[in-house]
């Protein structure tokens, strides 16, 4: 009998590890998608040892298209179902970080990644099939315009400026696909972790970060309770059904009207099909 299959990214993180843990122990098939293979290793042997379970580890780098294509590609080889796809990873870039692609770090991660990632395994996934996209509540911070993908406009980098934008980015894909799949079968939905102790808080000041350390991080979420509402969206029958919704503390959250019909969702649609076809193509 086939096993279900799910793939993780950033399943190396504080939330990453936890997510494979659990979803191991579910019973699934899990691939570890990790950008650094030497450094995911220990970990992948340590959930190993401490599951009894062995999950597949696999390079991927969000920020390349080739990493991503292929990825897929062997995903493809590898399995002929995807079941569950946790989109976990994300970053937020100390400073001005450009992909391959020409794109700003986290905007080229967190959103343009993902989005790639996504679309490439859709011919994948089918009837009963869930996607999890994890969001930070920053997106009602956010802005889509024409230069969205335009380094060259970029005068002062604001490191959570361009972190909210590419959480909304990402909310708004989500929410298309949503719509777009849900005939198939496939769900989709967004978790908004909150704010948890892991590496993306960290300021890259020694002083500030150790002070965090010792006055914050206690009073925030621990990896386990951060990764919680994506798991629920992912293992729960009760939201089995659920699609195109936003979740936060397990609970669905609304998102503003004005957001939803905003003239920058439909802007960041043609302008991301518009820029993955210049690289893909490019690329094949």
């Amino acid at each position: 009998m086939r096993k279900s299959v799910a793939i993780i990214t950033g399943a190396n993180g504080g939330m990453g590890r936890e997510i494979t843990k659990k979803v191991l122990l579910a019973g699934y098939e899990t691939v570890m998608a990790c950008r650094n293979i030497e450094k995911s290793l220990p970990i992948c042997q340590e959930i190993e040892k401490e599951t009894n379970l062995k999950p597949t580890l696999l390079q991927l780098d969000l920020a390349s298209f080739k990493s991503i294509l292929a990825f897929v590609e062997t995903i493809k080889q590898k399995y002929d179902r995807i079941d569950l796809l946790l989109n976990n990873a994300g970053v937020l870039s100390h400073y001005l970080e450009i992909t391959e692609q020409g794109v700003e770090n986290t905007i080229g991660v967190n959103y343009l990644g993902h989005y790639l990632l996504t679309r490439e395994l859709f011919p994948l996934m089918g009837e009963g099939t869930r996607i999890v996209n994890m969001i930070s509540l920053t997106y009602r911070y956010g802005k889509i315009d024409d230069h969205f993908f335009d380094v060259d406009k970029i005068k002062h980098f604001n490191r959570f400026t361009h972190y909210s934008n590419s959480k909304l980015a990402f909310l708004y894909f989500s929410l298309d696909i949503a719509r777009e799949w849900k005939e198939k079968g496939i769900t989709v939905n967004c978790a908004d972790p909150g704010i948890v102790s892991t590496n993306i808080i960290r300021m890259g000041n020694p002083v500030i970060d150790k002070l965090c350390d010792i006055f914050f991080r206690p009073l925030i979420k621990q990896p386990l309770e951060g990764a919680g509402t994506l798991l629920y969206l992912a293992l729960s029958d009760k939201v089995k059904n659920s699609t195109g919704n936003y979740f936060k503390n397990k609970k669905r959250r609304k998102i503003s009207k004005k957001l939803l019909l905003h003239p920058q969702r439909q802007l960041l649609k043609e302008i991301t099909e518009e820029f993955i076809q210049q690289f893909t193509s490019s690329i094949e």
